[in-house]
């Protein structure tokens, strides 16, 4: 076989998690690293849910990708198509194999549409929209802003997913936006969760309970939408529990699809061979591939089981990047070790916010110890807007947070 290239460190994916760890590799004075990433576009995705709640413009998450990359890092633009660990080969779309010493696996997570039958056709129908994509977030406002009676429909699915609370935080975003133009009274809001309770802490379940009470909003439990019908606006909701159906017929409906592993990764060796969501089978704490040791994953695609966020990537980054400089030069374990560590802010009104912080224990973590993060709050509303965003372009993505 024949290699187009070669890298000491080879990164597949240029989003968060691949622009942070080449970062922070070159602040540890590693050289020779290649990055492959098709898109000539970067997005700060969790604003999308702002945008979607009329709170923020789409523009403001995008930036040209050229404009986020590392200086000394080569941009391969390309799609990963396959990986080979024993030669150490990553294919690409476009025919060319790159090879590496070392390799980091961060493509991002695959949004599933057709795995529910009527939802890809759903929203290209005029009544229906998600936040996760960059084309749909805008017409997820249009949607709230336009709807002043009937039911509107706000779906999770089961299994991981890419920040977990976005599906609650436009149910809520919308709620208030109708409570202030007086129509919430008119509008049966119907949120579908397949967890047991609100959210897996239980002092933040405790206070997201109150907050879908305060809106009126019914919350179905161990409940999960497996079909739409987008011509006859009716979504069937299955209660995982007992099987027992219902049809709702909806005026509006945000709907979050299920998500995975890319098919390729899903497909290479690197996946769990028990894993359904096909992701790089690693050791939750090093972010080692189990079976390769020359390969890291994290972000979305790996298989530690921490909430897939951009905070979990904030604190994985350096690990990685610290793992990988020294297996580089030295022979021994690796230093560094995750926790688990991740954050959800999930924004519960137009002007305040619930900062859920925690790890691997499921325990409290926060970042602000002397201010009490378990209640809503309008100063961490700010920290969402404005804080994140800044902490994102300006530190994160270049190795400094």
């Amino acid at each position: 076989m024949s290699i187009d290239a070669h890298h000491k460190v080879l990164i597949v994916g240029g989003g968060s998690a691949g622009v942070s760890v080449a970062a922070r590799l070159l602040r540890l004075g590693v050289r020779g690293i290649g990055l492959v990433e098709p898109s000539a576009t970067h997005y700060y995705q969790p604003l999308w849910t702002l945008v979607g709640g009329g709170r923020a413009t789409a523009r403001a998450s995008a930036r040209p990708q050229r404009s986020v990359l590392p200086k000394g890092v080569c941009w391969i633009r390309g799609r990963a198509e396959s990986v080979d660990p024993d030669g150490r080969t990553v294919g690409l779309a476009d025919g060319r194999t790159i090879g590496y010493d070392r390799l980091v696996v961060c493509p991002g997570i695959q949004l599933d549409w057709d795995q529910v039958p009527g939802m890809a056709q759903a929203v290209a129908a005029p009544h229906a929209s998600s936040n996760y994509t960059y084309r749909l977030a805008p017409k997820t406002w249009d949607l709230i802003r336009s709807l002043r009676s009937g039911t509107a429909v706000f779906t999770m699915p089961a299994g991981p997913i890419k920040c977990g609370g976005a599906p609650q935080k436009i149910a809520y975003l919308a709620a208030d936006h109708w409570r202030g133009q007086g129509v919430l009274k008119d509008i049966r809001v119907v949120l579908v969760l397949p967890t047991p309770g609100m959210f897996g802490v239980p002092v933040f379940a405790e206070e997201l309970e109150r907050v879908a009470a305060r809106y009126g909003i019914e919350v179905r439990r161990n409940s999960e939408l497996v079909e739409v019908d987008p011509d006859g606006r009716e979504a069937v909701v299955v209660d995982r529990s007992s099987g027992a159906g219902e049809s709702i017929r909806y005026d509006m409906m945000h709907l979050v699809p299920p998500q995975s592993a890319p098919d390729w990764l899903k497909a290479s060796p690197l996946a769990g061979p028990a894993d359904p969501g096909g992701y790089a089978e690693i050791d939750r704490h090093t972010l080692r591939h189990v079976r390769h040791p020359e390969i890291f994953a994290l972000g979305d695609a790996g298989s530690s089981p921490n909430s897939k966020t951009g905070a979990a990537i904030r604190k994985q980054a350096p690990v990685v990047a610290r793992n990988i400089a020294a297996s580089l030069t030295t022979a021994g374990p690796p230093p560094a070790s995750y926790d688990g560590y991740s954050s959800c802010p999930i924004t519960t009104s137009r002007h305040s916010m619930l900062l859920a912080e925690f790890d691997y224990t499921l325990r409290h973590r926060p970042t602000f110890p002397l201010i009490d993060t378990t209640r809503e709050r309008r100063d961490m509303w700010y920290l969402k807007r404005y804080g994140l965003p800044f902490l994102y372009w300006n530190l994160m993505l270049r190795g400094r947070a």
